[in-house]
């Protein structure tokens, strides 16, 4: 059997990879320099005698037992993997036995009393990571992969984890280290700074090879996070006018209940939906009105804390009645608070005659675009997808990018390529004035440094815990 490594201080790291909750199948995964020593101490293969030597990459049937009672604990299938070629590049076991939760904890429970300490949420791709098998906008795809709620989510964490924002970020630092070693060799020998710069040609490269691609980049960042972490849209209107229908509609099932009687919806009711590829959470929401029913004003409470933090309102209006009292107040609130929200009339009942004509809406309520449906017969909802997407992304197909292109998915991303830019625009701007090669040299070192950023070459710690801290246990 082997022992484990004299004197190492790396830790061992264990923890369930698979979901809480009863399965056919559950997964233990260890990872560190004591993996195949714990393996040989718990698992006895199918002759009762644990095999001396586990051949890497190769599945063995057989028992876990705890070591100090020698109980059988679950019949399994145990596998050793030997660094470099595992997933955090290092030694690597997994233990499938069958996925009952204290079959898992009592063979985790094993492991830890043998050597092992439990995994913090997202560990074992940081050390993915930390190893240098994955940069850090690989390893924060594998999260958003996990998360994925439409294929087209799901093809831009491939993406991603496929290297593709990557390679474009080091194309970028490529060519800013490039300018670097020019200016660093102009700063060295001043006497042939005239020879050595040649600020028109190196201003022209800047902008070409570094700061159209940063602004492409920019320019796609926020579709990026639309299609990765979804909006959120508040269906909102006065009792009675379809609000539950429409989330029924568009959930293809009976999520909410749906009756004649005015205030049936009593509290917010949230689900998922796919629209064309971009994930929106539906908020139905208690009718608003003046009420002095308790339960109903704690719904219609609820409805406008909904109504604050929406990317999308969805003004429901009853195409069977003209504008009422209670609209007109209702749209003019949510005018009046209004920030940076998408409006969407929808005009509902279109099925019952006989319906009102759609252009008074719109011009008693700023024009604002309408779409007449039914959400009844199901009516106008393609036309209602359609006006969602394109009110949202400004675009009127979907998913609205090439699967091959980089796409920035998160805020930290974004945030990191502004200040690059901006850096760059200043090296532009030195450039264009002919200033000191050593004040050119700061602002490139400050351009690579928000670069570095994105890909873990300069992330601090503290934004490292942060974005692991996102993982399930056992990833």
């Amino acid at each position: 059997m082997q022992t484990p490594p004299v004197g190492s201080t790396e830790e061992t790291i264990a923890a369930i990879a698979t979901p809480p909750g009863p399965g056919g199948i559950g997964i233990i995964r260890i990872s560190g320099p004591l993996s195949l020593h714990i393996l040989q101490k718990i698992f006895v293969g199918r002759h009762k005698t644990s095999p001396q030597v586990f051949e890497s990459h190769r599945m063995y049937y057989g028992w876990i037992i705890d070591p100090e009672s020698s109980a059988p604990i679950d019949e399994v299938l145990g596998v050793y993997m030997r660094a470099p070629n595992t997933y955090t590049r290092e030694d690597v076991v997994e233990i499938q036995c069958h996925g009952s939760y204290l079959v898992l904890q009592g063979i985790l429970s094993i492991i830890t009393a043998n050597g092992a300490r439990l995994a913090e949420p997202g560990e074992f791709t940081k050390q993915a990571f930390l190893n240098g098998r994955l940069d850090l906008t690989q390893a924060e795809a594998v999260v958003d992969l996990i998360v994925a709620r439409t294929e087209a989510g799901r093809s831009m964490a491939v993406g991603q984890l496929q290297g593709r924002l990557f390679e474009k970020i080091a194309a970028i630092r490529e060519r800013l280290l490039a300018m670097r070693a020019i200016i660093e060799v102009a700063i060295d020998f001043p006497e042939d700074e005239t020879d050595i710069l040649n600020f028109a040609a190196l201003q022209e490269e800047l902008k070409a090879e570094v700061e159209d691609p940063l602004a492409a980049l920019i320019a796609r960042a926020d579709e990026g996070k639309i299609f990765r972490e979804g909006i959120s849209a508040v269906i909102l209107g006065r009792p009675n006018v379809g609000k539950s229908s429409l989330l029924n509609t568009l959930l293809q099932e009976d999520r909410a209940l749906v009756t004649s009687i005015p205030g049936t919806t009593r509290d917010t009711i949230e689900e998922f939906v796919n629209i064309k590829g971009m994930p929106v959470r539906i908020v139905d929401t208690a009718g608003i009105r003046t009420t002095s029913e308790e339960v109903e004003e704690m719904g219609i409470q609820r409805a406008r804390a909904k109504l604050a933090d929406a990317d999308l309102v969805l003004f429901m209006l009853d195409a069977t009645e003209e504008l009422s009292k209670e609209d007109l107040e209702l749209y003019s609130s949510v005018k009046q608070n209004r920030k940076k929200q998408k409006l969407l009339l929808v005009l509902n009942k279109i099925d019952i005659g006989p319906a009102q004509s759609p252009e008074p809406y719109r011009a008693a309520l700023g024009n604002e675009e309408l779409v007449a449906v039914s959400a009844k017969l199901h009516t106008g909802i393609t036309e209602l997808k359609e006006s969602v997407f394109s009110l949202i992304t400004g675009r009127t197909k979907g998913p609205g990018w090439d699967p091959g292109a980089a796409v920035v998915p998160n805020v930290r991303h974004k945030d990191a390529l502004i200040k690059g830019l901006e850096a760059c625009r200043r090296v532009e701007k030195g450039l264009r004035d002919e200033i000191s090669p050593d004040l050119l040299a700061i602002d490139i070192q400050s351009a690579l440094d928000h670069l570095g950023n994105i890909v873990g070459e300069t992330t601090t710690e503290d934004i490292l815990d942060m974005i692991f801290e996102r993982f399930c246990l056992g990833k």
